[in-house]
């Protein structure tokens, strides 16, 4: 019964980390508009990220003190958030679609998944605390459920994208927006206004 317990815990935890809307999702989003695959990928990529940090966790397992760090942290996610939002909308405006390697989607999604502050935030409290509670059995539930958010959430933008033509620049735009809103709020937070 413990075990079971475990694993649907880890089930739920990484639907915590998956499911709310974030950098990822909106660069997930973004790849899928070009074709399933690449969004697929692209959760592949942001999965593996999820496997290093998670890794460093469960390892180290002790509390991690940031301290004066934490600003310095939320001030360059900040940057890269609104960059990765600049080239989202530059990506959608551009006529010439030329295909990108897999490996390429691949290794920029595991990129951006590592540097990612809320991630890196994500498992050094939520992360770390659970992998102390849980250990191995819950890990493996949470990583279950990244792997079918990660198949499940471009699947389903790609069957609207076949519904109504408008979905990619909707999607675009919408992710765009998304990763301005969360620059705005780390840049906001790395001036010292906690919100």
């Amino acid at each position: 019964m413990n075990e079971l317990y475990f694993v649907l815990a880890g089930l739920g935890l990484g639907f915590s980390l998956t499911v709310p809307p974030g950098p990822m999702n909106a660069l997930i989003a973004s790849r899928t508009m070009r074709s399933l695959r690449a969004g697929i990928t692209t959760g592949l990529g942001a999965m593996s990220a999820d496997a290093v940090l998670g890794a460093i966790v469960y390892i180290v397992r002790v509390s991690v003190d940031l301290g004066p760090w934490v600003r310095w942290i939320e001030g360059v996610g900040a940057v890269v958030l609104a960059g990765m939002a600049f080239r989202l909308l530059r990506e959608h405006q551009s006529e010439d679609r030329r295909p990108t390697t897999e490996l390429r989607v691949f290794s920029e999604a595991l990129v951006v998944g590592v540097t990612n502050p809320f991630q890196i935030l994500w498992w050094v409290t939520a992360g770390l605390a659970f992998a102390y509670v849980g250990g191995a059995l819950l890990l493996a539930g949470l990583f279950a459920a990244i792997a079918v958010w990660v198949v499940v959430f471009p699947y389903v933008l790609s069957e609207g994208v076949r519904r109504d033509a408008r979905v990619p620049r909707l999607v675009s735009l919408a992710s765009a927006l998304l990763l301005v809103a969360f620059a705005v709020y780390l840049a906001l937070r790395a001036a010292g206004v906690m919100l």
